[in-house]
């Protein structure tokens, strides 16, 4: 589906698993990122930032919002996958198929505590290593750093900088990247290690996260979703007054 300029690929939670698992055991390179409302808003106002999520070779619904845009413009999407949820699962399923998982992002010690914990809930999960997102993203130490990740040799490098760095940084160095996979996932990192916390659980269980993290972080997010969600809606009601559909990609 396409919702203002950017594709969405309709993609379950099994399907997203079982194309990261096609393309590590065929040593495909693949891209995996996100949409929500938040990304979307700057991918509209970012031309870097959009190119790099259509460059994604797979690109899955991550906020409800999305999902009812789309529903605006006739389409239809899976239910929405979050990081925080979905990332539990995912390290049962990368440790039965022996994925090798490199997690960049996140202030220092939060990658690597991230990593531990996946690991203690999933016994054997093969764990590559970790970095966190403090780093010069040009030059000689973003060189070092893809040269330590390479190294490493992953399955699955994991990449939580927040957009547009982390969607940006992945589309200028993703041809230097030797790994099967690289998937942006946000701040997942810092749910997992519950360095911050995800607010009433009866929120995000019913389509409400973005309030939930919004009485959380305040401060921080409240022009992203008091200003960033009228105007989502805003744009997906100005596409639907242009003839502008949702259609299969």
């Amino acid at each position: 589906m396409e919702l203002l300029g950017i594709p969405i690929d309709p993609v379950d939670l099994e399907g997203l698993f079982a194309f990261v698992d096609d393309r590590v055991r065929r040593r495909h390179r693949a891209t995996v990122m996100y949409a929500n409302i938040h990304t979307v808003n700057s991918a509209v106002a970012d031309p870097v930032l959009l190119s790099a999520m259509r460059g994604a070779d797979l690109l899955y619904c991550d906020g409800e919002g999305i999902r009812k845009g789309v529903a605006l413009l006739g389409g239809t999407l899976p239910p929405r996958m979050t990081g925080a949820d979905w990332i539990w699962d995912y390290a049962r399923f990368a440790a039965a198929r022996g994925h090798r998982i490199y997690w960049i992002g996140a202030q220092p010690g939060i990658a690597e505590d991230c990593m531990r914990r996946l690991a203690e809930h999933a016994p054997g999960l093969p764990v590559a290593g970790s970095h966190d997102g403090f780093f010069d993203k040009r030059g000689p130490e973003n060189d070092s750093v893809i040269a330590a990740i390479n190294a490493a040799r992953p399955d699955v490098l994991v990449v939580g900088f927040g957009t547009p760095l982390q969607e940006t940084w992945i589309a200028a160095n993703r041809g230097r990247l030797d790994v099967p996979v690289v998937w942006a996932v946000g701040a997942t990192a810092d749910f997992v290690t519950g360095h911050v916390p995800r607010g009433p659980a009866f929120l995000y269980d019913t389509g409400f996260e973005w309030l939930a993290r919004l009485m959380v972080d305040p401060k921080r997010l409240w022009r992203r979703y008091v200003i960033g969600n009228p105007l989502f809606f805003a744009r997906v009601a100005a596409a639907r007054l242009r003839g502008h559909r949702a259609r299969g990609t």
